[in-house]
């Protein structure tokens, strides 16, 4: 198990290298308010001074605290020539530089806090990364976070308690890591600021271990030994008490050995019963104790999670695909894969299938029978006639003599008239259709050909290339189905096999007048009263009166004789037959059209179409240029892919037998 700290230390770098957030570590994360002694029990646990001191917030980035345990340098020397140093740290920022002395490091730490913020008061969560290797550390991994603060000082903004508590928040709410909360022991433990922020991530404290510093700074009879035993408020992991050195240590540069052996006696004195269970050396055996059984607890599902996003980070990068190498032929496989793509979605054998909406051919059909043919039947064959026009019609087509039979002028002209209203939904079918065209184009760049973004000038050519086939073949398309009615136009077939005579027509009707004797002598009757109207209407004018026929208005309605409404009804089911007849050509006429000259021609040329058009060498190198997103967002999933397959084979490296 001694292994699983470096492990994850060296996890951390892994992923350090690319900035990954993706992969939570297992980690100890130092909380606790400003003065509480958080950089004093750091420094313990180190055994050198090497952090800022100061007023006010001193500790302004986290700082992500490596402890490595070496051999001591008499033991190094002998199996290899490495630092020259007992004890040494480096930073990430600073590349193969050793830092020998600690005062260095502090000067450094407080160098590169300047360098990100300034010489203000104000904190970044950019975290500094510090590694110490000594023979006196435990392997821990620590981070030390700016200590919480109430009000703002000096020219800190006026939120500084914020932005305090939203970073220590986005830290600890890690579910794998521990949290290490420091409280004085000369304040109220249940006003702790450290505890209140612990348990809003970590509501049943299984991730909490308490450091009650300053023992030796409490009230002339007072102790904290009811604190210590958990019995002011528990905390699951623990509570140690730790005496810190004082200013006037600290301004005398007392060494952290000598304090370390003042604490244990004045431990010895005052809590003689806890001194073993407590102190900074205990405080360190307890802390990589616990971050190693935590590790162990957290690695299945951090292999887990490696592995899982190993493969995603694969996928994306296959995704984006290869840098391009030869420009002739990538632009030729991604053509000929567009038009593939292209057809299999009209024919609806596309790879990706939509599920949400009708798509390709599955919509064009929809088109034909549901869209275009429920308007064609919902047509009314006399629509837009009424007996008035038809008697009107019958009339003009005998000119001035009376008309015994039907005319077939009048039929002629009227049905014409029906015949003609079927072609405003042909070409609107046909527009439909031309739409759909146009969206497949967005389909296939958007699903099917995911290498096609990555080009966006290619992307935009191919887009125009097939808009302007579709385009060009429009106006062919609606002209051939504006044929299709002309032709029906052309010549009414009254021989057509399915056309009612016009004898059977009329025997038809006449069957259907109940006694038609009688009805002939009502007709009769009301010719002769008809001839006395117009005598009397007509007759000779009185003296001193002009008549002028012109000026006689035309009855908008009148009721029909018997002949009349027997001529309409002729009429109207002679068009009602015909129509139907030319309706059901025309429905099923206008989709093999629109198939040939539209659908089936973009398939067929759509693919030399493009070739001819972008196929140029004076394109290739234009039209291959990536974005530079694609670009970034390949290199960055590369690395990201790089620092999992590392993690994959550190993480593969720990025996199952470590663990236990």
């Amino acid at each position: 198990m001694e292994t699983l700290i470096p492990t994850i230390n060296r996890l951390q770098e892994v992923f350090l290298t690319v900035g990954a957030e993706v992969i939570q570590l297992p980690q100890i994360v130092v909380v606790g308010s400003q003065s509480s002694g958080k950089s004093s029990v750091l420094e313990s646990l180190v055994g050198r001074d090497f952090l800022p001191r100061g007023t006010g917030i001193v500790t302004r980035r986290p700082l992500v605290l490596q402890l490595v345990n070496v051999a001591p340098l008499q033991e190094r020397q002998k199996i290899e020539n490495g630092v020259k140093a007992e004890e040494w740290g480096t930073f990430l920022h600073c590349k193969n530089q050793i830092f020998a002395d600690f005062q260095d490091i502090r000067r450094e730490i407080e160098a590169e806090t300047e360098r990100n913020l300034g010489d203000n008061k104000g904190i970044s969560p950019e975290p500094i990364y510090l590694k110490i290797f000594s023979p006196k550390v435990l392997n821990l991994t620590l981070v030390d976070l700016p200590g919480i603060t109430k009000v703002p000082v000096g020219d800190q903004p006026e939120d500084i308690e914020a932005q305090v508590q939203e970073m220590i928040l986005s830290f600890i709410s890690n579910p794998n890591c521990l949290i290490l909360t420091v409280s004085p022991a000369n304040s109220d433990l249940a006003t702790s600021d450290a505890l209140k922020l612990a348990r809003e991530v970590d509501t049943d404290g299984r991730r909490t271990l308490l450091v009650v510093s300053k023992l030796d700074l409490m009230d002339a009879g007072t102790d904290a030994l009811e604190v210590l035993l958990g019995r002011v408020i528990p905390v699951r992991l623990g509570i140690i008490g730790v005496v810190n050195r004082s200013q006037h240590d600290i301004n005398t540069q007392k060494s952290l050995v000598d304090s370390t052996r003042d604490e244990q006696a004045f431990l010895q004195r005052h809590y003689p019963s806890l001194a073993s269970r407590a102190g900074s050396r205990y405080l360190a055996k307890t802390l990589s104790r616990l971050l190693m059984h935590h590790i162990r607890d957290c690695l299945p599902q951090l292999k887990t999670r490696v592995t899982v996003l190993t493969a995603q980070y694969q996928a994306r990068l296959n995704g984006y695909g290869q840098p391009v190498e030869d420009h002739s032929a990538t632009l030729l496989q991604i053509v000929t894969k567009f038009a593939s793509d292209y057809c299999n979605t009209i024919e609806g054998t596309a790879r990706y299938i939509q599920t949400s909406e009708l798509c390709g051919g599955a919509r064009i059909c929809y088109i034909f029978h549901e869209t275009f043919g429920r308007t064609l039947q919902s047509i009314d064959p006399l629509g837009g006639l009424t007996e008035l026009d038809i008697l009107t019609a019958i009339r003009n087509a005998t000119g001035p003599r009376p008309a015994l039979f039907v005319p077939e002028v009048s039929f002629e002209l009227l049905v014409k008239r029906q015949i003609k209203r079927l072609e405003e939904p042909s070409m609107r079918c046909v527009e439909l259709v031309h739409e759909e065209l146009q969206r497949i184009i967005q389909h296939c760049s958007s699903y099917s050909t995911q290498e096609l973004l990555r080009f966006p000038k290619l992307h935009d050519s191919i887009v125009e290339v097939v808009t302007g086939l579709l385009r060009k073949r429009l106006p062919i398309t609606n002209e051939m189905v504006h044929h299709l009615v002309s032709i029906e136009l052309a010549y009414i077939n009254t021989k057509h096999p399915d056309f009612t005579d016009a004898a059977q027509v009329s025997a038809s009707v006449n069957s259907q007048q109940a006694e038609a004797l009688d009805g002939g002598k009502r007709w009769k009757n009301e010719k002769v009263a008809e001839e006395r109207v117009s005598a009397a209407g007509f007759g000779s004018p009185s003296k001193g009166q002009s008549i002028n026929l012109l000026d006689t208005a035309v009855p908008v309605s009148r009721k029909l004789s018997a002949k009349e409404q027997r001529d309409c009804e002729i009429i109207q089911r002679l068009i009602k037959c015909y129509f139907l007849i030319v309706r059901k050509s025309i429905q099923d006429s206008v989709p093999k059209t629109v198939m040939h000259f539209l659908v089936n021609f973009v398939k067929e040329h759509l693919q030399s179409e493009l070739v001819g058009k972008l196929y140029k060498q004076s394109l290739l190198q234009e039209l291959l240029i990536e974005s530079q997103d694609t670009a970034q967002q390949r290199t960055e999933v590369a690395q990201m892919l790089e620092a999992l397959q590392k993690a994959n084979n550190i993480i593969s490296e720990i025996r199952e037998t470590h663990l236990w």
